[in-house]
């Protein structure tokens, strides 16, 4: 069972950083040609897209996170991240990693909050 687990979640004061790092187990024959990326879910709204990047390392942002976020994976260790710069306090949400193949499957971490406060 492929296994993704997040971390590097926390506080941050606006202006400031944080980086979210996530672990792909159990994937070792699909994780080089898989797309992999973030969602968050802020507090009372729907889960949504941050940034992703496809097998073929092409990099896609949500508009709210282009010119702050940069997604990265590392296909030697399984692992992908997400560096985050000029938090403002809308980037306050639980972050979500997954590893997908398109409409075929799709598996999800648990989670890692992040709170950025003004």
């Amino acid at each position: 069972q492929v296994q993704l687990v997040e971390s590097g979640g926390g506080l941050a004061q606006a202006g400031g950083s944080l980086r979210l790092s996530c672990v792909v187990s159990n994937a070792e024959d699909i994780f080089s040609d898989s797309s992999v990326g973030w969602y968050r879910q802020p507090p009372g709204k729907r889960r949504e897209l941050v940034a992703v990047i496809t097998s073929g390392g092409n990099a896609n942002y949500a508009d709210s996170a282009k010119g702050r976020f940069t997604v990265s994976r590392d296909n030697a260790k399984n692992t992908l991240a997400l560096q985050m710069d000029s938090l403002e306090p809308e980037d306050t949400a639980d972050y979500y990693c997954n590893i997908n193949r398109g409409a075929l499957w799709a598996y999800w971490g648990q989670g890692t909050p992040v709170t950025v406060s003004s």
